[in-house]
């Protein structure tokens, strides 16, 4: 198994980090062709906004929808959500747009807005550390995707068959169950 991450922008050494942890191998996405040989993509957090137009100007924005359309297992934390949703509240800017979700971002404010917490997760038999960083949360969802997290009532985690996306930055903890949560999709895939 070989992991991707896409490493335009953001926190995507830390998510090394947790894979090398794991003993996952796993390699920085900058190109298209770098899609190729991947059996997922973790999509980090970072900035959407530019997130979105490094995914275009590296042309590597139509080639990865058409993966993610096609099963392509992908993971996308708190950038990485907005990045996956159908919809943003606040915004009209789409990127990949394959997730049948309606994302609010900075949901939680600004950078004073941050905190941790610990909460149950569907599938991980123990709560789970959660780092809440000017983050995202799940407005509304399509009748397949499925909850997998909520904190004060509001969605911060969900899952759409191949897809999996949550508000909050997993990669700034020791907590390694939602990685493993998703080598597990890949496996199953």
């Amino acid at each position: 198994m070989r992991i991707g991450i896409l490493a335009l922008q953001g926190a995507f050494l830390e998510h090394k980090k947790i894979l090398d942890t794991l003993n996952v191998e796993n390699t920085y996405i900058k190109t298209k062709e770098d899609l190729d040989d991947i059996d997922g993509i973790i999509l980090p957090g970072g900035e959407s906004t530019a997130m979105g137009k490094l995914l275009r100007d590296f042309e590597i924005l139509e080639k990865l929808k058409s993966k993610i359309e096609n099963g392509f297992p992908v993971f996308g934390t708190c950038s990485g959500m907005i990045l996956l949703a159908k919809e943003l509240m606040n915004d009209k800017t789409k990127h990949l747009a394959t997730m049948d979700i309606c994302v609010k971002r900075n949901a939680y404010g600004r950078q004073l807005g941050s905190f941790e917490t610990c909460e149950e997760f569907k599938g991980i038999d123990k709560k789970v550390e959660m780092v809440f960083i000017r983050a995202p949360y799940v407005e509304s969802v399509g009748e397949n995707v499925q909850i997998l997290s909520k904190v004060d009532e509001k969605i911060v985690a969900v899952r759409e068959k191949n897809m999996l996306a949550i508000s909050f930055h997993p990669e700034l903890t020791k907590d390694t169950s939602i990685h493993k949560y998703f080598i597990e999709m890949i496996r199953n895939s």
